[in-house]
């Protein structure tokens, strides 16, 4: 199912819809800052494991993030922040990056990685984080299988291509070809582990 979704101003009953596939469920592929990514409720069991068998991975060593609404989950889903840290978080989000970051105990046993970390998005995209106001918590967010990056631009095609796969494609207009870029705050220093659309100093 195609659902347009105003960019600028969304449309509360579409987001209410997309809102109440993900609890009972269901996957979307919806726009964010960056690239259109494959989306669900992160206590949704089954959906994280539909998402997981999408991509031929084994959630435990998925590269999944968590999208955010603001920076107030982080005290939920990853351990305690140093004030340096957060004011790095404070200065690039919202925007087009994923910080790696210690999880904490409620990050939801199908997806504590080996290494006990979350990747944590605050995407600058209305339509994004309106889904994760509604819904009241992060959505589980990864991208799209395979590496057709332009033709997954436009929301027409990616519902050709993943109808069957999916219960909702948001159509938020083109989206773009960058992924975010990754930032790992687990050491001493933040360090760059992908160059995407974001902007990164190489001393912070």
């Amino acid at each position: 199912m195609l659902l347009h979704v105003h960019p600028v101003d969304p449309q509360p009953r579409q987001i209410k819809t997309i809102v109440e596939c993900l609890k009972d469920g269901g996957i979307i592929i919806y726009p964010t800052d960056t690239i259109y990514g494959l989306g669900c409720d992160i206590f949704q069991h089954k959906a994280i494991e539909r998402i997981a068998r999408i991509k031929h991975i084994d959630p435990e060593k998925a590269n999944f993030s968590f999208v955010c609404y603001d920076l107030s989950d982080l005290s939920i889903y990853t351990k305690s922040i140093d004030t340096p840290l957060y004011r790095i978080l404070k200065m690039y989000l919202p925007g087009p990056y994923t910080f790696i970051l210690p999880s904490s105990k409620e990050v939801p046993k199908i997806l504590k990685s080996k290494k006990n970390t979350v990747g944590i998005r605050v995407p600058e995209n209305r339509i994004a984080r309106m889904i994760v106001q509604e819904l009241g918590h992060p959505i589980l967010s990864t991208t799209l299988p395979g590496d057709r990056v332009e033709e997954y631009t436009d929301p027409e095609i990616i519902e050709d291509n993943f109808n069957k796969l999916v219960d909702i494609v948001v159509d938020g207009g083109i989206g773009g070809v960058m992924p975010s870029t990754v930032i790992d705050c687990t050491g001493s220093t933040p360090l760059l582990v992908r160059q995407g659309l974001g902007e990164w100093p190489e001393a912070v």
